[in-house]
This record gives C-alpha cells, structure tokens and sequence, in this order.
C-alpha cells in the first residue's frame, strides 16, 4: 500500500489520515437568464471561461446549477453563476470584464443579482456606460436595474449584487488509482454528486484537474509548479507520496460561498468515490495540503468520511 498513514478503509478504498487547506476568499453569485436554456447556459458557459484558479486567471467561477423558469427573477430559463477572487476589488474587475464581454454580448440574456451578501458589489453599474448615455435607470421599490439599448433589442440587468469575504477556495480532493480509467470514474462520481450541492463551484474542466499544483518551484518567478510527489512518472526520482500500486492521480478542487458549503460537497463526493470501489475507482482518496500555511480552513478527511 501507499506510504500514508490511514484513517479508515472503506469498500476496499483506503482513506488518507490527512486534509485538504483552503483559503480565503471573496464570491459573489448572479442568475444569467435567456430566452431558452441554451442560450442561458452559453452566456454562463462564456463568462465562468478561463477561470479555473486565481494563479493565472485572476477569478474562478463556474455554474452554480440551472435553474428553472419558476426559480428565475423574470420567469424565464436561467443559470446560477459563482464568482470568486481574492479581493473585493479583484471580484469587481472579473465580473465587470465577464459581464460586459460574454453576458451583454449574448442573444437574449439579462442578468439578475443572486446574493444577500454582506455587501453589494457593482454589477449593471459597472458596465452601464457602454449604452454611450443611452442607459435608462429603473428603480423598483429597493431594486434597481440598468435598461441598455443594443442591437437586438435590450440588455436589463441589475445595478448590484451582493457579495461574502468569508468564501472559501481551494477545499480539495485526490483520487489515486491503478489507472487513469479509474480515477478518472471516480472523480466523475464525485463530481456529479458535488454539484447537487449549492453554493459551491468546481472551476476546473468538468471539475476535474490532472496538473495538480504546488506553491513555487525551482524556475524563479514561478508561483505554482507541478505537485512532482503526486506525478507516477516521477516515483522514481523524486520524493513520491505514491506506491507502486497508483498509475495515476486526479483532483477536485472546489470553492464555496462558505466553509460549510465545501465541507459538504467534499463529504458528498468522497461519499460517491467509496462507493463505486477499487475496481471501478480509485484505490485510495487523499487530499492536497501545505501543512497548514497556506490558509485557516483545514478539512481533514476522517471527519468527512461516510
């Protein structure tokens, strides 16, 4: 077996004794709604777009859940979309760039804030301008939207939405298994169930990462460089955390509006990842941590087991 000490074994799928470190971070939600699903979900597809992490793509984002026209703030198809940076002004920036360039550009869609929050970060108000003084503001009650005249017809989006600074990003998990069949099968289980939970985004493709990360590297200037002690390749050559037995290691990353959110969805997916078992899955489930320095929010496995 892989040199890790073990919390528990279950359905044959060995359990590291250890936890995933996350950290700190501002999100903010809105709903995205179109014509027709399709259209909803392209707008949303567009703007959650290269934004996988915060190293090289200054936000991550992803798709909350579609959401049905009896969910939506004007009754028709929508998507719920996460945002999240590492400041309020980085928040500010992604979702004014995304909003205008993939959202107001997309045929039908309007845009709703989807978030109390703690406080209220620009939306409509950021982008207003590009009606060049042809912007009508509207004001229900302690709504307020932007009417913006475009070539189809009409962009309506709403001023604010509300954002959190005690989102968290970076909640993980490893998936080790004989082949890169396996942890793929599991990783795609865990993902599915992760994603009935809300207030949570997995921004990587499909939610799924192959290139694992670690702080630094031996290339000045480099923030982040491949995790060599989860490569299989590298088993070898450098300090592995690996055994003979793993050909190959996924990870989920997730973000959440809260600590809470990412606990449940970590607890949800490993859940699914036990279930399907070694043969089909993953032999063995870890997660990716700092020892403890890189952020507050620790959550160890053993007290997320099923």
């Amino acid at each position: 077996m892989d040199a890790m000490t073990t919390a528990a074994t279950i359905n044959g799928v060995v359990i590291d004794d250890g936890f995933a470190e996350a950290f700190p971070m501002h999100g903010t939600a809105m709903q995205i709604t179109a014509v027709s699903p399709k259209w909803a979900l392209e707008a949303a597809r567009a703007m959650t777009g290269f934004a996988t992490s915060v190293i090289a793509c200054g936000c991550e984002a992803g798709i909350d859940r579609e959401l049905s026209p009896q969910e939506t703030r004007d009754g028709r198809p929508g998507v719920r979309v996460l945002l999240f940076a590492m400041d309020k002004k980085g928040l500010a920036t992604q979702l004014a760039t995304r909003l205008g360039q993939c959202v107001l550009t997309s045929p039908s869609s309007a845009c709703y804030a989807d978030l109390a929050g703690e406080g209220r970060i620009d939306l409509g108000n950021a982008i207003r301008y590009f009606a060049d003084g042809w912007q009508i503001s509207k004001r229900f009650e302690d709504q307020h939207f932007w009417r913006m005249p475009v070539m189809e017809g009409e962009f309506l989006v709403e001023a604010q939405t509300g954002y959190v600074s005690n989102g968290v990003g970076g909640g993980n998990l490893l998936f080790m298994g004989g082949s890169a069949a396996q942890a793929l099968r599991s990783a795609e289980a865990a993902v599915e169930a992760m994603r009935r939970v809300p207030d949570v985004v997995m921004p990587f493709p499909g939610g799924i990462v192959r290139s694992g990360s670690k702080v630094g590297g031996k290339y000045k200037g480099m923030m982040a460089s491949t995790n060599d002690a989860y490569c299989p390749t590298l088993k070898g050559v450098t300090k592995s955390a690996l055994g003979p037995e793993t050909g190959s290691v996924l990870e989920i990353v997730v973000d959440g509006l809260s600590s809470a959110a990412v606990a449940d969805a970590m607890r949800v997916g490993l859940k699914a990842a036990v279930e399907l078992g070694p043969r089909e899955g993953a032999s063995r489930i870890g997660a990716g941590n700092y020892g403890g320095n890189l952020g507050p929010h620790h959550y160890h496995l053993k007290d997320l087991l099923p």
